[in-house]
């Protein structure tokens, strides 16, 4: 409606937003433009069965997150094989409860993280300028304490 009345939008388009809420789209498409991705599943098939399969693939410790969402809800981690179960069905239930959707991905979970996030502005004619990045290393329960820029 906005678009078709002429009026834009400073940010990305809908689309993208959509895309990058979806943490499995997600990382299909940085994977298909090259983007380096921790090593994980995040694919349709959501069976106990076929996760514990891919989790084998990818190794322990093991992050189980919620595809959709955010603020480390529906993010359990399983050390080793035995502690996976529980972490898909407790995963599940939060995803579910939080979010509406019990889709999950499995990540390898790294211990010693460093998360940093660095801030691009572009625009539709292909002109980009770096602004800065920001360390975001210092967590709890997966979300961020402290952003030094």
């Amino acid at each position: 409606m906005c678009a078709a009345a002429g009026v834009a939008f400073v940010g990305p388009p809908a689309s993208a937003i959509t895309s990058m809420g979806d943490k499995a789209q997600s990382k299909a498409i940085m994977s298909a433009a090259g983007v380096p991705v921790v090593p994980g599943y995040h694919g349709k098939q959501q069976d106990d069965s076929r996760l514990f399969q891919e989790a084998d693939q990818v190794g322990f410790p093991l992050l189980v997150k919620a595809v959709s969402g955010g603020g480390g809800k529906g993010m359990k981690i399983a050390a080793s094989k035995p502690e996976l179960g529980h972490a898909i069905d407790s995963a599940r239930r939060e995803a579910a409860a939080s979010f509406g959707d019990d889709r999950l991905l499995l990540e390898r979970y790294i211990t010693r993280p460093r998360h940093v996030e660095v801030q691009v502005m572009a625009d539709k004619h292909g002109n980009a300028v770096y602004l800065f990045d920001r360390d975001c290393s210092v967590q709890r329960r997966h979300q961020k304490i402290i952003e030094e820029a």
